[in-house]
C-alpha cells in the first residue's frame, strides 16, 4: 500500500536524504502560526501586526497584535492579550493604535496609547457591525464605515424588545439576498460615519436602504471624502455600475464623479490630492483599468494601458509614483508605475508572493507579507531601494523540521498557445522509482495558484504524491485574453487545459506511473473534478469538493444573481439552456466510473449542499463507489479558513480515499 513507502524505498536513503526531517502531515495545522495585516508605523520605525494560533480546543483561532522593530535589533513583541484582536491602524502622528476587539459586547474599536496604559473601547455598537475604518489626517476622528439597519436611529442602543411573539421569517425582495458566511442578509446597509476620538460621539455621513457605501477614504487635507457605491435602481439586483463620490465634510454635501461608465472602485487620493486613482471594469468580461481622474476638471485618463494584468492592490509613492499588486505567472510581485513614462516594471518579489503592503509617510519605505510554496507568510520590510529584510520569523523552527518541496515551473501547449503549469514531487522522491500523480484542480474560474503557501500540497508529496495542477485559461496572473477565453465555456478550455498538462508531465516524466492517478478540486475545481471524471475513467479515485454538479439547479440556489449567470453562461437558463445543462456533469453521471469521495458543507452557498447531495444521489444511482462527507456548520472556505479541526480531517478525509483506492 502507498502509505507504508510513502517517504522512501529503503531505511538508508532515508537515514541519508531525509535526515532529521520529515513529511508535512495534516495535524500539522495545528502549529501553524499566521501573520496578517502589517502596518507600517508612519515614520517607518516598527510594524504593528495581527498574530494568530489555533486555540486549544481546535475549534477557534486566537489573534492578538503585535509589534517588531524595521531596524531587525529585537525580536516581535505582544501588545495585547484578548485573543480576540484585529485590525490596526496608526494614528497620524504614531502615538496610538485603533484596532477591532471583540474582548467585550460584541466588535468594538479600541484604542491603545503607544507610550503605555490599557486599551480603552471608543464605541459601544449594539446594531451595528464595523466593516471598515481609518483616520483622519489630523488625528482627532476616525471614519466608520458602519452596517446598520437604516431604520435604526442610533445603533448604540439596543433593539426594543416586545412582548409579542416574533415569526422566525425571512422577506426576500433582492436578487442579492444570502452570502456565504452570512446566510439570508438582513436589512442592514453600510455607511459612513464619523467618531470623534475626545467625545467619542458618533455621527452618520451617509446611509440609505437603496445601497451601499464602502471603500471611504479621507483626503490629504481632511476637507473631503472619496467613497464608491453603486446607487442605480439595480443596486441590490447584482448590477455592474458603480460610481465614485465626494463627502463634503464642511456642509454635509455629496457630488458624484464622472467616472466612466461602468464600475468604478478602490479610490486613492494622490499625495497632493488633486487626483484620484481608481480600479475600472466597463462590464464584467472586459478588461480591468487604471484610471487617473483629475479634480480640477473632472477628466478621466486610463494609464499603464499595455500592462495587461488586474491590479489587486494600488499605493501612492509619490505623484508621479505608484505601487501595484497583481497575480502574474504564478507569482504576485510588486509593480511600480511610473506616470511620467507611463511604463511599470516589477519592483519587488519576481519570485514568490508579496501582499498586504503599507507605506511609511517619507514615501519610501514599506512593510509587506511575503511567502512561497515552502514558507508562510511572514512580515518584510524595505528601506528605500535597500535589499528587503525579513522581520518576523514565527514558522522557522516549524519549517526546519520538515521537508518541504519546491515547484518545477513549465509550460506546455495547447490549442490556443501555451500555459503555464507546476510539478511538485513527493517527499522521498528517488531516480527509478514510479510514484502516483495527484490532478489537482484551482477553483475560480479565477485567480491563480503558484508560489505561494498551500499545506495541502505539500500533504500530498509527504504521502508519496506528486502533484500536477495549471493555471488553465480562466485564471488571472496570465492577461486578459487567457482570463476570458473560459466566457460561456465551462467545461471546455478549462478541461482541455487540465487534461493536456496531465498529458505532459506523463509524457515528460517516466517515473510518474499512469496506471495510479487521482483527482481533486474545489469550487470551480470541484465543477471540473465531476466534469473530468463523466468523460474519461482514468483516475482510480476522485474527491470532489463544494462542487457543482448541475448549473440549472445551481443557477437558482447560490448567492449570485441572475445578472451573474446571465453573463457567465452569456443568457439565462431559458434563452441558452442547452450550454447550462451540456455543461452540467449530471448530465453524464452515467458515464462516472471513478470511485469519488463527495466533500460538502451545509453553509455553503457559493455551491450550495444540494450540489453534493445531487452528484451523490446520481452516483449512487448508477452504482459508483461514492461516500459524501458533510461538514455542519462550514461554508464554501472551510478549506481555507473554516474551524480548524475540520479543516484538518477534510485533508485526512481525502489522503485516506486515495489511499483506500491504492494498489
Amino acid at each position: 500500500m502507498l502509505m507504508r513507502i510513502l517517504l522512501c524505498v529503503s531505511v538508508l536513503f532515508c537515514a541519508v536524504a531525509i535526515a532529521d526531517t520529515r513529511g508535512m502531515q495534516p495535524d500539522d495545522y495545528y502549529k501553524f502560526v499566521f501573520v496578517a495585516d502589517p502596518q507600517l508605523a508612519p515614520d517607518g520605525r516598527s510594524v504593528a501586526f495581527v498574530h494568530s494560533t489555533i486555540a486549544d480546543d481546535k475549534r477557534s483561532r486566537d489573534s492578538n497584535l503585535w509589534l517588531v522593530a524595521t531596524d531587525g535589533k529585537s525580536s516581535p513583541r505582544q501588545l495585547s492579550f484578548s485573543d480576540n484582536d484585529r485590525s490596526p491602524r496608526w494614528s497620524p502622528d504614531g502615538r496610538q493604535l485603533a484596532f477591532i476587539s471583540g474582548r467585550g459586547e460584541g466588535q468594538q474599536l479600541y484604542l491603545l496609547p503607544m507610550a503605555g496604559g490599557e486599551a480603552r473601547a471608543l464605541t459601544a455598537l449594539k446594531q451595528a457591525g464595523i466593516r471598515d475604518f481609518s483616520w483622519s489626517p489630523d488625528g482627532r476622528q476616525l471614519l466608520l464605515t458602519l452596517s446598520v439597519d437604516p431604520a435604526v436611529a442610533d445603533p448604540t442602543k439596543e433593539k426594543a424588545k416586545s412582548d409579542e411573539a416574533e415569526a422566525d421569517v425571512v422577506v426576500i425582495r433582492h436578487a442579492l439576498y444570502k452570502s456565504d458566511g452570512s446566510g439570508y442578509l438582513n436589512e442592514r446597509r453600510s455607511g459612513l460615519w464619523l467618531l470623534d476620538i475626545a467625545t467619542e460621539q458618533l455621527t452618520q455621513l451617509t446611509g440609505d436602504a437603496r445601497w451601499h457605501d464602502h471603500s471611504a477614504q479621507f483626503s490629504p487635507n481632511g476637507k473631503q471624502i472619496v467613497f464608491a457605491s453603486d446607487r442605480s435602481s439595480d443596486a441590490l439586483e447584482g448590477s455592474m455600475q458603480q460610481d465614485l463620490y465626494l463627502y463634503q465634510l464642511d456642509d454635509g454635501s455629496t457630488t458624484r464623479l464622472e467616472t466612466l461608465p461602468g464600475q468604478a472602485s478602490s479610490p486613492q487620493w494622490s499625495p497632493d490630492g488633486r487626483q484620484l486613482l481608481y480600479q475600472y471594469q466597463a462590464d464584467y468580461f472586459e478588461p480591468q483599468q487604471l484610471v487617473l481622474h483629475q479634480l480640477r476638471d473632472g477628466s478621466n485618463k486610463p494609464v499603464a494601458q499595455d500592462w495587461d494584468r488586474n491590479a489587486s492592490s494600488t499605493h501612492w509613492l509619490s505623484n508621479q509614483r505608484i505601487l501595484l499588486g497583481a497575480d502574474h505567472l504564478g507569482a504576485r510581485p510588486l509593480f511600480e508605475l511610473d506616470l511620467r513614462r507611463d511604463r511599470s516594471q516589477i519592483r519587488l518579489s519576481e519570485q514568490g508572493s508579496a501582499s498586504n503592503v503599507t507605506i511609511a509617510d517619507n514615501g519610501k519605505s514599506l512593510s509587506y507579507l511575503w511567502q512561497d510554496e515552502q514558507n508562510l507568510p511572514e512580515i518584510w520590510y524595505q528601506d528605500g531601494n535597500k535589499a528587503p529584510q525579513q522581520l518576523t520569523r514565527f514558522n522557522q523552527a516549524l519549517l526546519a523540521e520538515l521537508t518541504l518541496q519546491p515547484l518545477q515551473s513549465f509550460w506546455f501547449e495547447h490549442e490556443q498557445g501555451q500555459s503555464q503549469g507546476f510539478l511538485l514531487k513527493p517527499v522521498g522522491w528517488q531516480e527509478g522509482q514510479s510514484y502516483p500523480l495527484v490532478l489537482n484542480i484551482k477553483g475560480g474560474p479565477g485567480g491563480m495558484w503558484g508560489q505561494q503557501w498551500f499545506h495541502e500540497f505539500q500533504m500530498m508529496a509527504a504521502a508519496g504524491y506528486a502533484v500536477v495542477f495549471t493555471n488553465y485559461r480562466g485564471s488571472t496572473g496570465y492577461g486578459f485574453a487567457h482570463q476570458n477565453s473560459v466566457h460561456a465555456d465551462y467545461g471546455g478550455v478549462d478541461y482541455r487545459d487540465n487534461i493536456a498538462v496531465l498529458d505532459h508531465v506523463l509524457q515528460q516524466h517516466d517515473w510518474l506511473d499512469a496506471s495510479q492517478l487521482y483527482i481533486t478540486g474545489g469550487s470551480h475545481g470541484g465543477f471540473l473534478t465531476n466534469w473530468i471524471t463523466s468523460q474519461t475513467d482514468r483516475f482510480k479515485a476522485a474527491v470532489t469538493q463544494r462542487s457543482v454538479s448541475n448549473w440549472v439547479s445551481e443557477a437558482g440556489t447560490q448567492q449570485y444573481p441572475p445578472n451573474s449567470m446571465r453573463r457567465e453562461f452569456a443568457g439565462t437558463i431559458w434563452q441558452n439552456f442547452e450550454l447550462y445543462w451540456g455543461r452540467s456533469p449530471l448530465k453524464y453521471a452515467d458515464q462516472v466510473t471513478t470511485p469519488t469521495l463527495i466533500i460538502h458543507s451545509t453553509d455553503d452557498h457559493i455551491t450550495p449542499i444540494g450540489q453534493g447531495e445531487e452528484w451523490f444521489y446520481a452516483l449512487k444511482a448508477n452504482n459508483v463507489p461514492v461516500e459524501m462527507v458533510v461538514f455542519k456548520g462550514e461554508g464554501h472556505s472551510l478549506s481555507r479558513s473554516g474551524t480548524p479541526v475540520n479543516l484538518v480531517e477534510r485533508l485526512k478525509r481525502i489522503l485516506e480515499w486515495f489511499e483506500r483506492h491504492s494498489d
